[in-house]
C-alpha cells in the first residue's frame, strides 16, 4: 500500500516546523556562546575544526567551506578545517589506530591551544567524536557539540553545546545545518569582515488552497 503523499507532505513540514520553533527558544544562548567563542578564536590565530560521521561529516565539510571560501560575501578567508576529508589520513588512522581514533589523531596533530572543536553527532554518542574532545581537553581547546535532544556522552565533553530539541534523526540534522550557516553568517559579521546586515523581513505564511 503507497503512502498518503498529501498526508506525508503535511506532516514532515509540521514536525519541521515545531522543531524549529524549539531550536529558536532553547538554543539561543548557547549560539550566542558559540558566537562568542569562535570570533575570541579566530581573532588570537586560532582555527576551527569540524568533523562527524554521515551525513554529519557532510555538514562539516560545507561548514569549513563556507568559512575558508566565503557565505554570502566576498571577505578574508576564516581558517576552519574538516577532518572528515583527506582519505589517506583517514584510512591510515582507521587501519592503524582504530575508527575511534579518526578526529583525535588529528586534532593531536594539528589542534593548538585556543583552537576551538565543532563535533557534530546526533546521537551524541559517536565514539570518534568523544575521543577528539577527549584529545581536545588534554590540548586545551575549546569544544561544542552539536547533537540532539538527549546530548547523549557528549554533553560532559562539551563546553558549549547546541542540543536540538529532537530525537528525530532528519529533524536534527536540518537543525545542525541551519545552526552552522547561521554561524558563519554571523562570525563574518562578528569580526568586521563584512557590513552587519539589517535584520531580514518578516516574510508569513503563503496560504494554499
Amino acid at each position: 500500500m503507497r503512502i498518503n503523499v498529501k498526508n506525508f507532505w503535511q506532516s514532515e513540514f509540521t514536525e519541521h516546523e515545531d522543531v524549529t520553533a524549539l531550536t529558536r527558544q532553547e538554543c539561543a544562548e548557547a549560539f550566542e556562546q558559540l558566537l562568542k567563542a569562535a570570533t575570541a578564536c579566530i581573532e588570537k590565530g586560532g582555527k576551527i575544526f569540524f568533523f562527524g560521521n554521515g551525513g554529519s561529516a557532510a555538514d562539516a565539510q560545507h561548514l569549513a567551506t563556507e568559512l575558508t571560501a566565503r557565505y554570502k560575501k566576498d571577505r578574508a578567508a576564516i581558517a576552519a578545517i574538516a577532518l572528515t576529508t583527506d582519505t589517506s589520513a583517514l584510512t591510515a588512522i582507521g587501519n592503524d589506530y582504530g575508527f575511534e581514533r579518526l578526529f583525535s589523531r588529528q586534532i593531536e596533530a594539528l589542534g593548538r591551544k585556543g583552537d576551538l572543536a565543532i563535533g557534530i553527532s546526533t546521537s551524541g554518542n559517536s565514539p570518534n567524536v568523544l575521543k577528539a574532545f577527549e584529545q581536545c581537553r588534554e590540548q586545551g581547546i575549546t569544544t561544542v557539540g552539536f547533537t540532539g535532544k538527549s546530548g547523549g556522552k557528549m554533553l560532559p565533553l562539551c563546553d558549549i553545546a547546541l542540543r536540538v530539541p529532537s530525537s528525530t534523526t532528519a529533524r536534527i540534522q536540518e537543525m545542525h545545518i541551519t545552526l552552522g550557516q547561521m554561524l558563519c553568517g554571523a562570525l563574518e559579521m562578528n569580526l568586521g569582515l563584512i557590513p552587519q546586515e539589517a535584520p531580514a523581513p518578516m516574510h508569513k505564511a503563503v496560504k494554499t488552497g
